[in-house]
């Protein structure tokens, strides 16, 4: 009988070597969070629509980069996909430094994923490597401590996020590009040191479909809400506040932080509440709080609300991972993982251009108000689907039996 030590030791390492790429990835994508709108808005002179047709341009592209390497993980390898993909976004950081024309703006954007869909701590930029990173993370973590594991890595991931935000201060915002590619690849070499055992997934064939169906839809709803405005926040206090680079990122570095910090209590959360409770508690809060962002005339309340609901926002997403992939067969979640970010990022897209049309046109108070509704109605279909008890739910697998 095999020792199963080696194994062990293997997953330790694996996670550690997954724990460095999150690291520098999230410090780059800290410093092009703030540094992009600016660079497009100020620098480059370009309106607010501009900016969001390149967030819905690189949104649509993270969702085909994102379901593509779904199917390569199961299919193909974990290992070779997730160095490959991790390469994008200091190839695309790389291309902005080098050129200011739209021609290749776009693309680099595109191939980085520059949806900003997310907060700091959900790791927004460089998307297309989330289904990955998770899938790998999924297969070294036990799986009773899933939950934790994606608490820990999403609370690493907002607070060096937070301090690359933060650090994107010492640079001017062309030169911020520069060193977020430095940075950003220098976890990707670690890579060829991970072991992680592949999946048998076939293609054409997902056996947790039905499940994977009503994250799907939850997440499609997730993703136009969040396209409506979560990209324009930094926008929003451009235009509207007029506040400059150096004090924004203050804000943001503030605001990742305590997004940071609320994801460390998604276990407790998850224990005391359960997944749809943790959802409904902690969204329909946030909820709240965006939908009246547009109407406060404070400019010290309007920097409240922004630094406070990313908290509340993202405080369950932990939850929500490690639910998809516990209601999944093991050979299917890449492409779980892929399709839900396809319907999330495809809808996001759809909000953001929604979006800019409307802020171009100074309808500001729209997006936040819908926003509102729609994430109510999403908040309702997590209830009718997944029920409200604390423990697992039992979910339909794909030929009508349950999964315990």
């Amino acid at each position: 009988m095999s020792n199963p030590a080696p194994i062990q030791k293997y997953n330790r390492n694996g996670i550690l070597l997954i724990a460095v790429l999150r690291i520098t990835r999230s410090i780059a994508a800290g410093m092009i969070n703030v540094a992009f709108p600016y660079y497009i808005l100020t620098r480059l002179g370009y309106g607010v629509f501009v900016v969001g047709l390149i967030y819905v341009s690189a949104t649509i592209a993270t969702a085909v980069l994102g379901f593509s390497a779904g199917i390569s993980t199961d299919i193909w390898g974990k290992r070779g996909t997730l160095m490959i993909a991790s390469a994008f976004l200091p190839l695309s950081a790389l291309l902005i430094y080098l050129s200011s024309s739209l021609w290749v703006i776009f693309p680099a954007a595109m191939i980085g994923g520059y949806s900003a869909t997310g907060s700091l701590a959900g790791g927004g930029i460089g998307g297309a490597v989330q289904p990955i990173q998770s899938t790998v993370l999924a297969t070294l973590a036990p799986t009773a401590q899933r939950t934790r594991y994606f608490s820990l890595f999403t609370f690493m991931s907002g607070v060096t996020a937070a301090f690359g935000a933060l650090l994107s201060k010492a640079f001017d915002v062309n030169d911020i590009f520069l060193v977020a590619a430095i940075i950003s690849a220098a976890g990707i070499p670690g890579l060829w040191k991970l072991k992680v055992a592949d999946s048998k997934g076939v293609i054409g064939r997902l056996k947790t479909k039905r499940t994977i169906g009503k994250f799907t839809i939850t997440g499609m709803l997730n993703g136009f809400s969040q396209g409506l405005v979560v990209p324009f926040l930094i926008p929003f206090f451009v235009l509207v506040y007029h506040v400059p680079k150096s004090q924004m990122a203050e804000y943001a570095f503030i605001g990742g932080i305590l997004a940071s910090f609320a994801l460390l209590g998604a276990p407790l959360l998850e224990r005391k509440f359960g997944f749809v409770r943790s959802m409904m508690l902690t969204r329909g809060t946030g909820l709240l709080m965006y939908t009246i962002f547009p109407v406060v005339t404070s400019l010290p309340l309007a920097v409240l609300i922004y630094i406070l609901a990313p908290s509340l926002r993202v405080a369950a997403l932990p939850i929500q991972q490690s639910e998809l992939t516990k209601r999944v067969d093991e050979d299917e979640m890449g492409r779980a993982l892929g399709i839900n970010q396809v319907a999330r990022l495809a809808a996001s897209s759809t909000g953001t251009g929604l979006s800019g049309y409307l802020m171009e046109s100074a309808l500001f108070e729209i997006p936040f108000f819908a926003y509102g509704l729609i994430m109510a109605a999403n908040l309702y279909l997590y209830f009718r689907f997944f029920g409200t008890g604390k423990g697992a739910v039992p979910v339909d697998a794909g030929n009508g039996s349950e999964i315990k």
